[in-house]
Parts: structure tokens; sequence; C-alpha cells
């Protein structure tokens, strides 16, 4: 089953990097022919395309040259792509954010803001209203005949935030639950615990907004349990070898959306956020706007559960 796993990641890997051997290669002076993008699309693929098909022209026209997205289902080969160079730029969570700067220096260029300040989400622990479970205290005295499931293992709201709460209250996702797994995605992290798969399941807040206009969980389908402090989002980041001033340039190509191309911007946050989507822009990054979070997964050790 272990070595399945590997290589199916693996198979991901080479879909995400399949035909970049030539585009992702630097000039002279560090600027790529194609600006080659990693994108992690797993709860809204179909959506997610078709945004940044309105996206891609806005860029190239800014920079000048051929842009081609390479997405993926999952936030890890994301992260592979982008720290063995098969990419120059990527979107981010927080914590794949995190994980890839373990690995490899990024340059962090915007992040999602609303009104001009960084962007917040916050995570949730959801649960069957089967189960009998009102509280997180219940879910204490209960845990060892109970069922979890994170979403992907690089998720912020769906992984790193949750995880780090339950240990705070003695619940060690590894070892205080009946079985621990990863769902995949957030809105597989849902519906598993709506169609009482699991018992306890953790997602992106707004991934379960989402679902609940679209129809796709209705009142009464779920209990919330717990949810988070605001969590500020990811960023858009390029490698470091990538020339100075042309990562300056595609910086300056987000900061300029929301006003040279609001379309395209109300387009892709109108996926999470409609209501919000006319305030939203993108805001200059720093990594240091993530050492809150860095030092909650520094405190976690190995965030891999273990499958029971």
């Amino acid at each position: 089953m272990r070595r399945s796993w590997f290589a199916a990641l693996w198979l991901l890997i080479g879909g995400l990097t399949a035909g970049c051997t030539n585009k992702r290669e630097l000039d002279a002076n560090g600027v790529p022919n194609t600006l080659v993008v990693a994108v992690y699309e797993g709860d809204n693929p179909g959506e997610t395309t078709k945004v940044l098909g309105l996206v891609r022209p806005y860029l190239e026209k800014k920079l000048g040259m051929p842009v081609e997205f390479q997405k993926s289902t999952d936030y890890t080969t994301v992260i592979e792509a982008m720290t063995t160079g098969k990419v120059h730029m990527a979107y981010l969570s927080p914590f794949s954010y995190i994980l890839a700067t373990q690995r490899q220096k990024l340059v962090p260029m915007v992040a999602p803001g609303l009104n001009g300040k960084p962007f917040m989400y916050r995570s949730m622990i959801i649960t069957n209203p089967k189960t009998g479970l009102r509280t997180m205290a219940d879910v204490k005295k209960r845990a060892k005949e109970l069922t979890l499931c994170f979403a992907d293992p690089a998720s912020t709201s769906g992984h790193l935030i949750p995880a780090a709460y339950l240990a705070s209250n003695g619940l060690d996702p590894k070892t205080a639950f009946k079985q621990t797994m990863f769902a995949g995605t957030h809105y597989a992290a849902v519906l598993s615990v709506k169609s009482a798969k699991v018992d306890l399941g953790c997602c992106f807040a707004l991934a379960y907004e989402k679902m609940s206009r679209e129809g796709m969980i209705r009142d009464g389908d779920l209990v919330t349990l717990w949810t988070s402090d605001p969590i500020v989002e990811g960023p858009l980041c390029m490698r470091p070898e990538v020339n100075a001033a042309f990562t300056e340039k595609v910086r300056q190509a987000y900061l300029d959306m929301a006003r040279e191309a609001p379309d395209v911007m109300k387009a892709y946050w109108s996926m999470y956020f409609p209501k919000q989507a006319d305030s939203m822009s993108y805001i200059p990054a720093h990594d240091s706007l993530y050492d809150g979070l860095r030092k909650i997964a520094s405190g976690m050790g190995d965030l891999t559960p273990t499958n029971k």
C-alpha cells in the first residue's frame, strides 16, 4: 500500500511537470521564456480552470510572455514542483508555504487582501448529528471510538490548525482517535462526515459555506463543533533564482489586477466569497506574515497522522 501511494504521488508530479523541461529554463538574465505557475485546484477544478483562463491573458499582456498554469489536486505536488524547480511560481496555502520554505527559500510576492488588509479565513471541525456529539468536550470523552479526517496534508485550515487545536486539548491526532486519515480535499472531508463515513472532519470554512450555498449540504446535515481564530491567507511565490526585476514585474501585475482587470479579479474570488469579491485585491506579501503559523507548525513535530 505504501509503495502504491508513492507511485501515485510521482505520477501526479509527472503530470504536473510534464512538458516543462524547456519552458522552465531561464535565460542568461534569469528570466523565463514561459512563466510556469503551479496551482492547487483540489475542490473546484472546473471553476479554477475557467477562472485561470481569464487570469492567463491578463498576465501575458502585462508580462509580454506566455504563461502556463500547471494544476494539481494536492498541495504536496505543488510544493514538490516548486522546490525542485519544475515551475517558477506557485499559489500556496499558508501551511504549504511554510513546508516549502523548510526546503527552499522562496520569494513571497502578494497575498489576497480585503479592503487593503490581509484576508483572513477560518478552520472548522464538524460532525454528523447521528454521532450525538455536540461539543468538543464530548469528543474528548469518546475520542477512542471516533474516526477523524483532515483535508490535504499541507492544508492550513484542513490540517495544521485543527491538528494544533486538538493537540492543545490533549487529543494527539496520531494516537487519540480510533482512526485518523486524509480525505484529500475540503469537499471530500465535508462529504465524508455528511455520509457518516467518518465521525469528525476538518475543513476550510469558506468551502463549507460554498457547499451550503450550492445545495451540497443543508441545514441539519452537520454540526459545527469548533471554529478557529482567523488565519491569514497564503502567498503567491516565485523561486529565488528568477530575475529580481522580473519577479517585481509579476508582483506589480497582481497588485494592478483589481484596478486594471476588475472582472478577472472578481471572477477568481467569487468562487468562495461572492459578497466580498468587489472588495478583494492583492497586497504585498512578506515572509514575516506567516511567523505565527510557522511557530504553530514547529511546535507540532511530525504532522503525518497514523492510519490505525
